[in-house]
């Protein structure tokens, strides 16, 4: 929580400082009200009093309660504020971080884990601010202000709160303890089921064709079983919390009667009434100390869940991508625009898996056409992606000179609920082009794909042989020195893979470097 809580900005902190002392503004107003209370019950015992009489300390305790009541609401909404605005710049430093990571990084935790992080435990740290400011920085504020009015009156009422207190805290410390370890082991298995849903998601159709859904559905109910047992575990333990509370509550005000009940029959005739004034005034009191403390515990409710969102938050902040500067790439010859060198280079995936790439050496000059030639496995790829900083060597390094576009995989960000043409603009934008310069070549990109009869249509209704094509065709508007090509003869059919081979051909006449993976 220390980690998170530097990240705090010098206006939040001002925000949270506001919220202090509307909250200690608040329980000033709601404690003086039961001195009022208490001038009333002596002017009601009070021979010869007049309704009169009673107009003043009722409009006082009126205009407090109104007060202690905008102040509330004003807590509530600076609170509010707070929390929004510090989760929405923490969700996107996460949000930073993980677009840094390699794959190395982001194999580490997995999607599924990263998409939890971002949401759920960002929701945790929200509702922690949230009520942290509104209830549980109120509980002490209010529990030791009330002690200090309630000191000095009877000794027995005073151990009756305290007695209450030991037992509030007590129950409150055996039911943190049973919920706070299953917290962790929740989030863990949140992450699993959220793996499950996306793997059975992304791969419905692999599913269906091998007539797995039995399998996928087992597996989910048993993921979601565990969850399920867990949330009913900690869910049930803070039902038992609310009893538990009211119980102290109520064992507590028929304390105070029963003391009182002792203390006014044995007190002289002039003594009962402010006796039974004093009895009314602490029992207020009383129930304020006590509330204060359910305040506070009501931070073990949230915490638990709360510290472990912590933790897993900074595993993501704290991890650094391995990939030093990826938007200013090394030069290799300050002369020469367009090279790229590879200087015994090694990757491996694992630290104890065997290496993919092996002291790898080659120098791409300006306006050549590399072919990466290998069967399946051979490391064409990472070759490719090491250029690409998708992968960070272990070894070795890689240099280039000019702007790298890398086609990888062609169709990425594409959405199969959107028109070709909607796909067009999207994927045009994405590659830094304006909506006017998209208009100029749309037409280009159209009769290069050769999908004028299909550019209205939902890109889900295209063949993957289609959507290829309409990929590969805006991705070549992306102008660069270096352009990366996995799996080149794989785009269409012949007669358009012929139609690719001739755009080489002129880039390569233009002096841009090329390198393709066969």
């Amino acid at each position: 929580m220390k980690k998170l809580a530097k990240r705090i900005t010098g206006k939040e902190w001002g925000m949270i400082l506001i919220t202090l002392l509307f909250t200690c503004c608040s329980v000033y107003l709601e404690l003086e009200v039961p001195t009022y209370v208490s001038k009333i019950t002596e002017l009601l015992g009070t021979p010869g009093t007049e309704l009169g009489d009673l107009w003043s300390p009722a409009t006082k305790m009126m205009g407090l309660s109104f007060l202690a009541f905008l102040s509330s609401v004003t807590v509530g909404f600076f609170a509010a504020r707070v929390a929004a605005s510090y989760t929405a710049h923490l969700r996107s430093d996460i949000f930073n971080r993980v677009l840094d990571y390699s794959q190395t990084e982001i194999k580490r935790f997995s999607i599924p884990s990263l998409l939890t992080r971002t949401t759920n435990d960002i929701t945790q740290i929200q509702m922690l601010f949230t009520m942290g400011l509104q209830v549980v920085t109120r509980g002490p504020i209010m529990a030791f202000w009330a002690i200090g009015k309630i000191l000095g009156k009877s000794e027995y009422w005073i151990w009756a709160v305290v007695v209450a207190v030991i037992v509030n805290v007590l129950m409150t410390t055996v039911l943190m303890t049973l919920a706070f370890p299953k917290q962790s082991v929740i989030q863990k298995l949140t992450d699993k089921l959220n793996s499950i849903t996306r793997e059975s998601l992304t791969g419905i159709r692999v599913v269906r064709a091998y007539n797995a859904e039995e399998y996928q559905d087992k597996k989910f109910e048993e993921a979601n079983d565990e969850v399920t047992q867990l949330n009913l575990f900690v869910s049930r333990l803070m039902a038992i919390m609310n009893p538990i509370m009211m119980a102290i509550s109520s064992g507590l005000v028929l304390a105070i009667y029963w003391i009182g009940a002792y203390l006014i029959n044995d007190a002289s005739l002039t003594e009962r009434l402010p006796l039974f004034s004093d009895m009314v005034v602490f029992m207020s009191y009383a129930m304020q100390v006590v509330m204060g403390f359910l305040l506070m515990g009501a931070l073990f409710i949230v915490l638990p869940r709360t510290l472990v969102s912590a933790g897993r938050i900074n595993q993501v902040l704290d991890l650094h991508s391995t990939i030093e500067n990826p938007s200013h790439p090394q030069t290799a010859n300050s002369s020469v625009k367009g090279q790229v060198e590879y200087r015994d280079v090694t990757f491996r995936y694992s630290n104890n898996s065997e290496a993919v790439v092996e002291h790898v050496s080659f120098k791409a000059e300006a306006g050549q056409t590399i072919a990466f030639i290998g069967s399946t496995g051979s490391g064409k790829s990472t070759l490719l992606k090491i250029i690409s900083e998708i992968y960070v060597p272990e070894k070795g390094t890689v240099t280039i000179d000019g702007k790298l576009v890398s086609f990888i995989e062609l169709g990425v960000g594409f959405n199969p609920e959107l028109t070709g043409r909607e796909n067009v603009y999207m994927n045009g934008a994405m590659l830094g082009f304006s909506t006017t310069e998209i208009d100029a070549m749309y037409d280009d990109i159209v009769d290069f794909a050769e999908l004028h009869e299909f550019m209205n249509q939902k890109l889900k209704n295209y063949s993957s042989g289609m959507q290829v094509r309409l990929a590969f065709s805006v991705a070549i508007k992306a102008q660069g020195d270096i352009l990366i090509l996995d799996e080149v003869l794989a785009v269409g059919d012949e007669a358009f893979q012929r139609k690719c081979n001739d755009y080489f051909q002129e880039r390569k006449k233009s002096g841009k470097t090329t390198s393709e993976l066969v």
